[in-house]
């Protein structure tokens, strides 16, 4: 007899490259995940696996009942899923997000999926994109919401929203209420995001397609740090316009509006493209219906 068990083994061993990783991606051990594969392998008198390389390499005649394995995954998960049954399948969600998606409308996904998939654990991580990115490409996080700056084929992109930045400064800065050419901000010191974070990379680019040069910055990849230096007049910078309203009402904070302005972050949703289920398609989707940057957790009453 073959058993599911044993058919997710030889599945997410091949997806992720290591009985170790198809392991904690089942929530069991190595070593029951190595006895599901001997027991295949020792019923049907065949090698699955080329125990000679010293990674999880399919033989010829594994990576055949792969495509099958793959199909019938397909088939028992699309079955779940019409009987609502998809936490049976899905009881634990690897969720990464970088800090702006986790000051503003996070709680109001975390409501939705709970309600949507009562049985979910949800595993957040709060990190740069870049490195958000690089779990995702090493298996080690489901699905990430991050700024639209990777492109990479193997995984399935959805877009979830936009959000609108602006320049902003401290009291002393700079002229109040006027227009800026960008390279009057550029004479300033600008505190800006480093090369590992979606924002800092979308708007590094920008700037070099705009010849422009900022000679004296600030790299600051922590939000919350980030507004404090502009509140502290320390620099100019792109921040979050509708969810610090309450910062350039108050005066706190001033806008500088420039020709060009700034462009639009588009933030998207993006998770492994091979899964035998759309699972991780349907949270994208949440995501989507969900984004919402206009206000920070911190102002809700």
């Amino acid at each position: 007899m073959i058993t599911l068990k044993q058919v997710e083994a030889l599945y997410w061993i091949a997806e992720l490259g290591s009985f170790e990783a198809a392991a904690l991606r089942l929530n069991t051990t190595q070593s029951a995940i190595s006895k599901r594969i001997q027991e295949l392998e020792s019923r049907f008198e065949l090698e699955i696996f080329d125990r000679s390389r010293r990674t999880a390499c399919l033989t010829l005649k594994g990576e055949e009942i792969l495509q099958s394995a793959r199909q019938l995954l397909t088939v028992r998960d699309g079955l779940l899923a019409q009987l609502g049954a998809q936490e049976a399948i899905f009881h634990r969600l690897r969720l990464g997000v970088t800090e702006l998606t986790a000051l503003t409308w996070l709680p109001i996904l975390a409501d939705r999926l709970r309600k949507r998939f009562p049985k979910l654990e949800i595993e957040p991580e709060v990190g740069l994109s870049r490195t958000l990115y690089e779990r995702l490409a090493e298996r080690t996080i489901d699905l990430i919401i991050v700024p639209d700056v990777f492109t990479d084929p193997r995984f399935s992109v959805t877009s979830v929203g936009k959000v609108e930045n602006a320049w902003m400064y401290g009291d002393g800065v700079m002229p109040i209420k006027r227009v800026f050419a960008l390279n009057e901000i550029a004479q300033q010191t600008v505190i800006v995001q480093g090369k590992d974070s979606g924002m800092g990379i979308s708007y590094s680019q920008w700037f070099r397609t705009h010849g422009i040069d900022t000679p004296r910055t600030v790299v600051c990849s922590n939000l919350v740090a980030q507004i404090g230096l502009t509140v502290s007049g320390l620099g100019v910078s792109y921040l979050p316009k509708a969810c610090l309203s309450h910062l350039t009402g108050q005066g706190v904070l001033h806008l500088a509006r420039t020709t060009p302005a700034l462009p639009k972050i588009h933030y998207v949703a993006m998770y492994p493209s091979s899964q035998p289920a759309d699972f991780l398609g349907e949270v994208a989707r949440l995501c989507q219906a969900c984004c919402d940057f206009s206000q920070l957790v911190l102002q809700v009453p």
